[in-house]
């Protein structure tokens, strides 16, 4: 059975080309000018790895991030090894967009024989490199954004109610917003579902607790239960050549009265080599007055959710290995699930895993595991937690997506890349250089 949103979600556009600025690349290459010799360009420390390594690293002071300026990365002791890269809004502490800080994005493939930290000296690229086979957002309709990777669909982000038909017009589930669906696999394949008859209020890739505690009266953001997420403005949006980055503020409200800031920035990598990366970071703060959450009892779901689309052949993988019954209330920095989905497009077993940053509150959290599926990351689990007004809480994850069907080396693998990657940094130069 084929969601309703993919049936209904069939756009094929042309091609579309970035175009930078030339007056930001001037800019740009001015500032290297006036910096002198390419020694003294900033250079970003990777460290070494057999995968590739899909690293957000932020900008310090005086680097020339200028807009949407074309760069790349160039490996010092290996010069014939460049990487496309591309800069974004960094995100600051609220989680609302950075009015001053950047941060450089770039697929660095691995090199096996590297016998230490890999060094990078950033350099500008010409412009007519820079929008080749380039990411994009293009509106679905006036509830829903999706991202294309050149011709190929990502994702769609629904930022406004969506209804669902089946759902009967008197259950609140019926209408659900700030969420995404469809998930596409690398063959073109639907990966997710949303609104599944066994669970309505299931909804692709979505974020929920079902024990929303403020002052003293419990409210199910999980069922949709008289509390509810809602859009409230951009924060940011770009998309080029290596990458697309979208920003988003969300409330929970309780009738008319926000509760809940909520800030989610979704960051695309380019599939290759059988692979994508999408990486989503949370920030929540409390409006006004404490919020407690607290996971299912007994289950501990309460976080961040994928709901899969129809499939056979399920296979849920965790770090011990593959897992043939479904796991409540256990502690987990990652969790597989890979099948034959049933979209025609599927012709081979394919998934998607959902790795936790190794910086995430109380790592690693509780998850609940379901073979009918979903996986659900349950923070901060069934003994809850209470946090006070104005203070962020920030949660990051990856959504690795995969060709065929992952065994549990290639997702051990791929999980220590992503926490290489966020060990990425900029060198820094020490007093006496210029």
């Amino acid at each position: 059975m084929r969601s309703h949103f993919s049936e209904r979600f069939s756009v094929n556009p042309c091609r579309a080309l970035i175009f930078v600025s030339a007056i930001a690349l001037a800019c740009w290459l001015a500032a290297f000018r006036v910096c002198g010799a390419a020694e003294r360009a900033p250079v970003l420390v990777v460290p070494a790895s057999k995968t590739t390594l899909h690293v957000a690293a932020t900008a310090p002071e005086g680097v020339p991030a200028e807009k949407a300026a074309a760069c790349r990365l160039v490996e010092v002791d290996r010069p014939e090894v460049a990487v496309a890269a591309q800069w974004v809004k960094a995100i600051a502490p609220d989680g609302a967009a950075s009015k001053d800080q950047w941060r450089l994005v770039a697929s660095v493939p691995g090199r096996p024989d590297a016998r230490g930290p890999r060094r990078f000296r950033l350099e500008p690229v010409e412009m007519a490199d820079a929008g080749k086979d380039a990411f994009r957002f293009q509106a679905v309709n006036d509830a829903s954004l999706g991202l294309w990777d050149a011709d190929q669909p990502v994702l769609v982000y629904n930022h406004g109610m969506v209804t669902v038909d089946r759902v009967p017009q008197k259950d609140p589930r019926r209408t659900r917003a700030c969420y995404i669906h469809p998930l596409w696999g690398l063959q073109g394949e639907v990966l997710t579902d949303d609104a599944p008859r066994d669970h309505y209020h299931h909804r692709g890739i979505y974020w929920a607790w079902p024990h929303v505690k403020i002052d003293g009266r419990e409210y199910d953001l999980w069922m949709y239960h008289n509390i509810q997420q809602k859009f409230v403005r951009w924060l940011d949006r770009q998309a080029g050549p290596v990458t697309a980055a979208l920003g988003v503020e969300n409330g929970w409200f309780v009738a008319d009265r926000k509760v809940m800031i909520e800030r989610v920035w979704l960051r695309a990598y380019k599939a290759a080599g059988g692979e994508r990366s999408l990486d989503l970071e949370f920030t929540f703060i409390p409006v006004d007055r404490p919020i407690t959450l607290r996971g299912s009892e007994g289950k501990s779901y309460g976080g961040l959710n994928i709901r899969y689309a129809p499939r056979d052949k399920t296979v849920i993988t965790v770090p011990a290995g593959p897992s043939k019954q479904d796991l409540p209330d256990t502690p987990l920095p990652w969790a597989d699930l890979s099948a034959q989905f049933k979209d025609p497009n599927a012709q081979t077993p394919s998934g998607a895993a959902v790795f936790i940053d190794p910086g995430h509150p109380d790592f690693p959290p509780t998850w609940l595991t379901r073979h009918y599926g979903i996986l659900c990351i349950g923070w901060p689990g069934v003994k809850g937690k209470t946090f006070e007004p104005g203070q962020p809480i920030r949660l990051n994850y990856r959504l690795w997506i995969h060709r065929a069907a992952a065994d549990t080396e290639a997702l051990k693998q791929a999980y220590e890349g992503y926490a290489q990657a966020l060990k990425a940094k900029w060198e820094e130069k020490k007093p006496d250089q210029p």
